[in-house]
This record gives C-alpha cells, sequence and structure tokens, in this order.
C-alpha cells in the first residue's frame, strides 16, 4: 500500500526471515563466523541460542548460502519429531536412498553415506532449527549421531538454533553428556540503540529507498523503546510506521506517529475508553437505583414523592456523567399514580357570601 508513495520496490519490514536483508551487528556476524568455522573445521556439535525474533533463522539461512557445494547439509524446520522420524528426515534430505525400516538399520546406512562424503573430500552438516521443541530422547538420539566420526574428526556437523528453553533444557542430567560435547556455544542478543537505527537505515536502502525517509531522534527513540532491540519487533512497528506515514502523507517519521502506530499494533484506540472503572461504578449505581425505582412504581414501597423525586434527579445526574450526553428528560413524578387529587376542602360547595358583601 505504502511502496509507491515512498518509492520502494517492496516492504522493507517483512517477518520472513531474508537473509538479503540480514543486518550484520556485532553478535549477528560473530554468530556466522564461528558456525562457519566449525562446520568447516569440523567441530562437531554446535549451539546457538537467542529470544524470540532476534534473527536466529535469518543466521540459519544466511549459513546456508555462504557454504560451499563441498557441504551437504540436512535441514530440519519441524523439530516436533519422534526418534524414527528424525532418521528418516536425515536421510532424505540429505538425498540418500534407503530401504531402512528401523533405526540401527537407518543409522547404518547414514554411517555408510559419511563415510562415502568423507573419502570424496565432502563434509555434511545436520542443522536444526526451533530445538527448543526437540524431546528429551530426540536430543539424546542427536548426541548418538554426534559419535559418528573417525579417529581423527567428526563426520558429521549438528548445528542447533533455538530459543533461551534450550539453554535451560541441556543441564538437565538426561543430557549431561549431550551438554559436555558442545564445542561451540553462542547467545544470539538484541540489537543496541545505535544498531537499531543503522538496522532500519538498512532496510530501508535495500528496499530502495534513496533517502527520501527520514525518521526523527525522538521517533527512532521511540522504537527502539518499543521494540527493545529485537529485529521483529522492530520490523512490526516500522511496517505500521510507514503505513501510519503514508495515510499523513509525509516522508518525515516523528514520533507521533510512532505513537499512533504503536496504538495501532496495540489494538488500542485513540479516542478515551468508555469502560473506565469510574463509569463501571457508575453504571451499578444506576441500575441499582433504576431497580429500586421499578420496586417503588409496583407499591413495594409507601409512596414518598419527594424521595422519588431526590432519586430521580440522581439518576439524571448519573447518567450524564456516565455517557457524557444531555440530561434525561426526567419529570417530577406526581403524588400518586391517580393524578393529583383534590384536597377534601375542595369537594365542599362553595359557600353563598353575597349576604356577607
Amino acid at each position: 500500500m505504502y511502496e509507491q508513495f515512498y518509492g520502494l520496490r517492496e516492504k522493507p519490514f517483512a517477518l520472513t526471515p531474508d537473509p538479503q536483508y540480514l543486518y550484520p551487528s556485532k553478535g549477528h556476524r560473530t554468530a556466522i563466523d564461528s558456525l562457519l568455522y566449525g562446520i568447516y573445521h569440523r567441530a562437531g556439535f554446535m549451539i546457538l541460542t537467542g529470544d524470540i525474533g532476534t534473527g536466529k533463522t535469518t543466521i540459519c539461512r544466511a549459513i546456508l548460502e555462504k557454504l560451499d557445494k563441498n557441504v551437504k547439509t540436512a535441514v530440519i524446520f519441524n523439530s516436533f519429531l519422534a526418534k524414527g522420524e528424525l532418521l528418516k528426515s536425515i536421510l532424505q534430505d540429505l538425498g540418500c536412498a534407503s530401504k531402512a525400516r528401523s533405526n540401527k538399520e537407518r543409522i547404518d546406512a547414514l554411517n555408510s553415506f559419511l563415510l562415502q562424503q568423507l573419502s570424496q573430500g565432502k563434509n555434511v552438516a545436520l542443522i536444526i532449527d526451533e530445538a527448543q521443541n526437540l524431546s528429551i530422547p530426540v536430543l539424546e538420539q542427536i548426541r548418538m549421531l554426534s559419535n559418528l566420526e573417525t579417529e581423527k574428526e567428526k563426520m558429521l556437523q549438528i548445528v542447533l538454533f533455538g530459543q533461551m528453553e534450550l539453554e535451560q533444557k541441556l543441564p538437565s542430567p538426561e543430557l549431561k553428556q549431550l551438554n559436555q560435547r558442545v564445542a561451540i556455544r553462542l547467545r544470539l542478543l538484541p540489537l543496541t540503540r545505535t544498531e537499531t537505527e543503522s538496522y532500519i537505515h538498512q532496510r530501508l536502502t535495500i528496499a530502495g529507498a534513496r533517502g527520501n525517509i527520514t525518521f526523527s531522534r525522538s521517533a527512532l527513540q521511540e522504537i527502539y523503546e518499543f521494540s527493545s532491540g529485537i529485529p521483529r519487533l522492530i520490523n512490526l512497528i516500522c511496517d505500521r510506521v510507514l503505513l501510519a506515514g503514508f495515510i499523513d502523507q509525509t516522508y518525515r517519521i516523528r514520533k507521533k506517529i510512532v505513537e499512533k502506530a504503536k496504538r495501532s499494533l496495540l489494538g488500542e484506540e485513540t479516542g478515551v475508553k468508555f469502560f473506565t472503572p469510574l463509569r463501571i461504578a457508575l453504571l451499578t449505581v444506576f441500575f441499582l437505583l433504576s431497580g429500586g425505582m421499578i420496586l417503588w412504581q409496583q407499591d413495594y414501597f409507601p409512596s414518598w414523592p419527594s424521595e422519588k423525586n431526590f432519586i430521580f434527579e440522581k439518576m439524571e445526574g448519573i447518567y450524564h456523567q456516565i455517557l457524557g450526553a444531555p440530561h434525561l428528560p426526567v419529570s417530577k413524578i406526581p403524588s400518586d399514580k391517580g393524578g393529583v387529587k383534590s384536597s377534601p376542602q375542595a369537594k365542599e360547595p362553595a359557600k353563598d357570601l353575597s349576604g356577607v358583601l
């Protein structure tokens, strides 16, 4: 919607893990370089963890793009797998045709394939995303796969990408052996304030911006405070910011636009909320008084006109406070249901005063 207005080829803040948009922060560069080193030098077991949205999947795809043809890869994105399904998926992804049915036969088939690749000077890497979802039995099976090695080197390089829950799971007694085998252990941190600003400008430039979209310092600070430097949240707010800027027909993004975008993203209305605590309390009193008046009109209580009028006046005031609307057209209550009664004196015939006069 806003791409044409800003002269962009595509949306710069899409949520898909596109390696083209990978921002080379210090943490991201360290992660990529370390994992590539571990794969090429046959380090064996490697783990990268980070909070949700910090860019783990993007790094995973970037690594796959950087690996040369001498490295064959098996990539598992669905981490909700049983033990037998994991081995089967690995063999299929490696293009290793096998009629094996049991786990032992599958491990033997994988071992034969690894030996063949090693003899040709090639390497094999197993990469698993969202590894925090792997069950303890599957993680233990992965640990067993790390035993596929020669006397000098590992034949299978295993890289696990996972959320922080993976770090919490590894120290458990059941995974003690696996935890001890981790050769490279990395944690991806959120971007700093300066990196967040560079991240935004880089994505805009890649999408085709030519400096026509500018952000005030207060707007950038507001984005950083909202996102805490997490790339996925930066993308969410910035996409909504550009939409808000397009609606306002402006190329200058100020704090006010970011705040508007934030409210839209969080589903908050710009107007005053109707059901505030005060209004809830007033509504409660209003309905209690209404119920009392209904009972009063049904003769459950004695007829006290002044008290009824007093209650109606209070109900009118409460109604006005709740809705901010004009007062209810409440009229005074007559003394009784039958209308205004004549006094006993009114029924007496008028006296003839002609003689007096």
